[in-house]
């Protein structure tokens, strides 16, 4: 049976676990072949909550038993060089790039650290690199390609803290990185457009990974819940919905937009 995404080929970074990994499923199930792009495609292994399919040693094995081609690439996303080298290895196994969605990045602290008014310089240079720098690495990876064949769909991947600051002022410099995608995002849609390239961001909000539990339970999960219209934390399943709806035709005339998946955290 044909997938809407089939005969497609999607990159997704940072997916070796987590929300980036229910992307690159999603994607295969709908047909796509799918390129990794993570720092250690092993990675869910340092959390507790985390884990991939029985048997599998790694996301790409686990795509690979849905039927589609997958191959991963270990790179910095930090590091323009070998971001471009782990989409050349991609695009020569699989082929011309038609999905791109900018997963990879991360903060780095605590919740309540990194305050308006105390944010540390080399944290903060380094939340821009993972988050913003890593977006349009892989962007200008792909883009030319994609202006050639005349079609593409991009998704980065900011967060609610991109739109919403939290009460006391923490985790700004997270929230400045985050903010900063969004505003690239819409950039980049009046720039590709004519191309037939699509570009548009997703906002995840409180969602259960392992990475973010492990936060959560320091402070009490019931917090974050209560946050929301939907009193409960987000799924992967939640995010990956959204991501399934700007990968394929049903957004083809949606672009420099912003979806929040945030259960109403956003009043």
């Amino acid at each position: 049976m044909m997938g809407k995404l089939t005969g497609k080929t999607a990159v997704v970074t940072g997916a070796a676990r987590g929300i980036g990994r229910e992307y690159a499923l999603r994607l295969a199930s709908l047909g796509a072949n799918i390129g990794v792009i993570d720092i250690n495609l092993k990675s869910y292994q340092d959390f507790k909550n985390e884990n991939i399919g029985d048997g599998f040693e790694t996301v790409v094995e686990e795509l690979s038993s849905l039927g589609v081609k997958a191959i991963g690439a270990e790179a910095d996303i930090t590091s323009e060089e070998e971001v471009i080298s782990a989409f050349e290895k991609i695009q020569k196994e699989l082929g011309s790039i038609d999905i791109l969605i900018a997963n990879a990045g991360g903060g780095t602290g605590n919740l309540d650290e990194n305050t308006g008014s105390t944010v540390d310089k080399n944290q903060l240079e380094l939340v821009m690199a993972r988050n913003l720098y890593g977006t349009i690495y892989s962007v200008k990876a792909v883009i030319e390609q994609m202006k050639k064949q005349k079609y593409g769909k991009i998704v980065t991947v900011t967060s609610v803290a991109g739109l919403k600051a939290t009460e006391d002022g923490g985790y700004s410099h997270y929230g400045a990185s985050k903010a900063a995608i969004i505003n690239y995002t819409k950039y980049l849609a009046q720039d590709v457009g004519k191309y037939n390239i699509t570009v548009n961001a997703i906002a995840p909000g409180y969602i259960g990974t392992g990475r973010l539990m492990e936060k959560f339970e320091k402070i009490g999960v019931d917090i974050f819940e209560n946050e929301t219209a939907l009193k409960r934390l987000g799924t992967t399943e939640d995010c990956a919905n959204v991501i399934e709806f700007l990968s394929t035709e049903l957004s083809d005339y949606v672009t420099g937009t912003v979806i929040d998946v945030t259960g109403g955290l956003l009043k």
